[in-house]
């Protein structure tokens, strides 16, 4: 994961991944988790999604984690939030934003996702995954998928991925298909394919891009 390059992103506001409405993959599917409100739920590279808003609507504290601290400083400011911002007692490089949101919390931590450790976040009760396994590059996909696995405690994963032909197009966002799927949570997961719809991506709209909804549960 190259830091600058996200950093570079941000700057530059070239961020159409970002979308202005939640989810409606996330909205449709969510409910095959069967969650309790009152659930925490971890959302890698979380940037200043709104779906983050969406599951705070629906009863769940969210934990989130993203490398660009302005991303973070924008989901509480878009949303209206004073945060308490404070740093890791043993790592000063890592911050936390903590906030209320809809009445439930919000904790949004500025740092590098192999930095932190299951003691960091604490309980996760599912993880919401639409932008991080899509943003790596192949050779950081089964080391993230395993950091992801400890630091939530194994927790039960809703996954959004893309799948076009990568020849076509560098990434990010990469192409993932099944068989990378189950090479990366196979071994830990039982792994249902719940949807797969026509998607596209905004710099190349003449591509041919599903986008595909897994559930990872134990």
């Amino acid at each position: 994961m190259n830091p600058e390059f996200w950093q570079n992103r941000w700057q530059e506001k070239r961020i159409g991944f970002n979308q202005s409405e939640a989810s409606p993959l996330l909205i449709k599917h969510w409910s095959e988790l069967n969650l309790p409100a009152g659930s925490r739920i971890f959302v890698p590279l979380c940037g200043k999604s709104i779906d983050m808003v969406w599951l705070a609507s629906q009863g769940y504290d969210v934990i989130g984690v993203e490398l660009v601290e302005s991303a973070v400083q924008a989901f509480f400011n878009e949303q209206n939030i004073k945060p308490t911002v404070f740093q890791h007692a043993e790592n000063p490089a890592i911050t936390c934003y903590q906030g209320q949101l809809l009445g439930q919390k919000v904790e949004l931590w500025v740092a590098d996702i192999f930095a932190l450790t299951a003691e960091n976040i604490g309980i996760v009760d599912a993880v919401y995954d639409k932008a991080a396994l899509i943003a790596l590059p192949a050779d950081m996909r089964s080391n993230y998928s395993e950091q992801l696995r400890k630091i939530s405690g194994n927790a039960p994963q809703l996954l959004i991925t893309l799948n076009y032909d990568q020849s076509k197009k560098d990434g990010p966002p990469f192409s993932i298909n099944h068989e990378q799927v189950q090479q990366y949570y196979g071994s830990h997961y039982q792994i249902a394919e719940l949807a797969s719809e026509p998607a596209s991506i905004g710099s190349m709209p003449e591509l041919t891009v599903s986008e595909q909804v897994w559930l990872l549960s134990e």
